[in-house]
């Protein structure tokens, strides 16, 4: 067992532990120790279940780290305050047993363990289980979180930098909901709460930026219920609420108008804004922009991403020209029978009321191609737009070598943010692939979704609005964000 301050600040400190087993494997473990001043005490913790009652701390094993080979070692770490003195802990004990560096007694076996493990995924399948765990040390300083509201943006190179010009990165989640709950009579929120406890939850998952997919017709109000002036009070009122906590909320315009009837089988061909469509419509969407833009003008801690997953391409047969035509310039494009509001048409409509937020723009193959962004990159009199990529174990761009082909040399010229990403299981071993290689390329991320619809295929992070991390995919992502400072 080791134990060490791996940094200290005033009232702070990051403390970095390693457990190596000398006994038998052990299925599950738990760590117990006690500070030995009073003023000591861990605020949050990666790799374990961390809790503290008085000056004794506890430390259980997660899903993906409970098992633990005869010889092998399983690292944690925890950021935790101080006051007075920050003296380092003298007795530790794995499973009731004293830590003492030899093996211990046979008696002395893991089932003594006074807690169960923890409950596995959903899925019973191996694929639900990662193939290698989360980083247990931090690749950055985590945050500390100085408190005050979400920090003003814009864009400055290849960074998306505050108003001070210090690089920040957008780092959390996405939380759905506010695209189909009021097309679905489910209200606005899907009945999940958007106060104040919400959002502490959050905050302790160390999450920076939350994106809030909408609906173009609620907002406008067209259809929905909530919708019109009702819909829009209750995005401005939780993108503030977010912003006063030190949140960036991104607005991403979601479920859009436009009929395909004539589209492929798979493809939703409603009219009106229940689903998805291949781009945004002209009718409306400028109309979306233009309002969400003028309710949060002069307000730059807000973000915009300008439309969820294009496919234009699908429409012409997948030629990937045309769909950077459609999808930059708009207008009519071949194979989608209504008249399409490019990407210059949203950034123009934006700009056009004086808004300065920063926007986001995707590429093809639902925001998944970005190999001509730059060359189809709409002009922004700002020059305020990052690269949206969404990337999940599925898309065709999903491995370490694609990326660094295909995103890496976008991202050294513009920032880009990982609007969405996830997995088709419910393992963590996707999701720790990307962000180990986005936190090297300095690309920002958000995971679908802070929702908890249980999971059972992949991409839901939370079993509940308190917080509560799925096996697996929640538990290793929420370890991740608390090694994670947005200002490295």
């Amino acid at each position: 067992m080791k134990y060490k301050v791996a940094g200290e600040w005033s009232g702070g400190f990051q403390g970095d532990v390693s457990i190596t087993n000398l006994g038998d494997p052990l299925t599950s473990w738990t760590l117990e120790f006690d500070f030995p001043s009073a003023g000591q005490g861990v605020n949050n913790g990666w790799s374990a279940d961390w809790s503290q009652t008085g000056a004794h701390v506890t430390a259980k094993s997660l899903s993906w780290n409970a098992k633990v080979a005869t010889g092998a070692s399983v690292s944690i770490g925890f950021i935790g305050k101080w006051s007075g003195s920050n003296p380092v802990p003298t007795a530790f004990k794995v499973n009731g047993v004293a830590c003492t560096g030899q093996s211990p007694s046979p008696s002395a076996s893991p089932s003594s363990s006074p807690s169960a493990s923890p409950s596995s995924s959903p899925s019973a399948s191996p694929s639900s289980s990662p193939s290698a765990s989360p980083s247990s040390s931090p690749s950055a300083s985590p945050s500390t979180d100085p408190g005050g509201p979400a920090p003003q943006l814009h864009v400055s190179g290849n960074k998306i930098v505050t108003a001070a010009g210090k690089p920040y990165r957008l780092l959390g989640v996405s939380r759905s909901s506010g695209e189909f709950a009021c097309v679905q009579g489910k209200g606005m929120w899907d009945s999940g709460p958007v106060d104040q406890a919400s959002v502490d939850a959050m905050k302790s998952w160390n999450i920076h930026a939350v994106r809030i997919p909408l609906n173009e017709e609620c907002w406008l109000g067209l259809n929905g219920s909530p919708s019109g002036a009702a819909y829009q009070q209750e995005v401005k009122k939780y993108a503030d609420l977010l912003v006063a906590n030190g949140i960036t909320p991104i607005l991403d315009l979601h479920w859009t108008s436009g009929a395909y009837s004539n589209g492929p089988d798979w493809h939703c061909k409603d009219a009106t804004a229940t689903c998805q469509k291949p781009m945004p419509d002209a009718q409306y969407a400028p109309q979306f922009w233009t309002g969400v833009a003028k309710t949060f003008k002069g307000n730059d801690a807000v973000v915009f991403d300008l439309f969820n997953e294009p496919y234009p391409e699908v429409g012409s047969d997948w030629n990937k020209t045309l769909g950077w035509q459609c999808l930059r310039d708009g207008g009519t494009c071949t194979g989608i029978p209504y008249e399409v509001a490019g990407m210059q048409d949203l950034v123009d409509a934006v700009r056009a009321t004086g808004a300065t937020n920063v926007l986001m723009v995707g590429g093809l193959e639902w925001a998944n191609d970005m190999r001509e962004w730059l060359a189809y990159k709409p002009n922004d009199p700002l020059n305020n737009i990052a690269a949206s990529w969404h990337s999940y174990s599925f898309n065709a761009c999903a491995t370490a070598s694609c990326w660094d082909s295909q995103i890496a040399p976008l991202a050294a010229k513009v920032p880009v943010v990982t609007g969405e990403f996830g997995a088709d299981n419910c393992g963590y071993d996707y999701m720790d692939q990307l962000t180990k290689w986005a936190d090297k390329n300095g690309v920002s991320y958000l995971a679908w979704t802070w929702s908890p619809w249980g999971c059972s295929t992949g991409a839901v992070l939370i079993k509940d609005y308190a917080g509560t991390p799925e096996p697996g995919i929640g538990e290793g992502y929420k370890a991740h964000l608390l090694t994670q400072n947005p200002y490295a």
